[in-house]
């Protein structure tokens, strides 16, 4: 992991250990899930929010102001809020990715819940999603939530991630490994 990255995540879970021990003592995970999930959805499609939590031209001010409108205009609940806020006064918004990674990990493991990154070549139909889900479930015992994409370049087939384990069944793989069994013949 390259230095700024375990810097951003070291300060990301402080902050997603604070927020999540705020929410949990007021009952409010499930809120702070549906804002992460929120949150997690909005920083994907704008790019003016991307800009804001990276880039070094906005203040200390303009970054405070905007977390608070946009958590006002979101509905956010207020441990996540706040530390939203917290985090613009401190001109800590660059780690907002991780903060909310980390948060959706403490809310998963506090709900027994396990998260599979699946990268597919072609989009999976929703059967094909709760199949795969209730399979993952079954081997792990615990509920699975899928986080899914789609990569062309794999040809065929997918890579499942979960937890410290990967599962690649693509046409790009078996490919790789054909070539290097032919490269040791020869």
């Amino acid at each position: 992991m390259s230095e700024p990255a375990s810097i951003s995540a070291a300060i990301a879970g402080r902050y997603a250990t604070a927020i999540f021990d705020l929410a949990k003592d007021a009952g409010g995970l499930d809120a702070l899930s549906a804002d992460v999930d929120a949150l997690r959805d909005a920083l994907n499609a704008s790019t003016d929010l991307r800009d804001l939590i990276g880039s070094p031209v906005y203040s200390r001010a303009q970054q405070e102001a905007a977390i608070a409108a946009l958590a006002a205009k979101m509905g956010l609940s207020a441990p996540l809020a706040n530390g939203l806020k917290l985090m613009a006064s401190k001109r800590r918004l660059f780690a907002l990715p991780q903060l909310l990674k980390g948060l959706a990990e403490a809310i998963a493991e506090a709900k027994g819940e396990m998260t599979a990154d699946v990268t597919s070549a072609i989009a999976l139909s929703a059967a094909q999603t709760e199949k795969l889900a209730a399979t993952l479930a079954k081997k792990t015992g615990k509920t699975v939530k899928l986080n899914v994409a789609v990569d062309e370049s794999l040809i065929g087939g997918m890579i499942v991630k979960l937890g410290s384990r990967m599962i690649d069944t693509t046409v790009k793989a078996k490919l790789a490994s054909l070539q290097n069994a032919m490269k040791e013949v020869g």
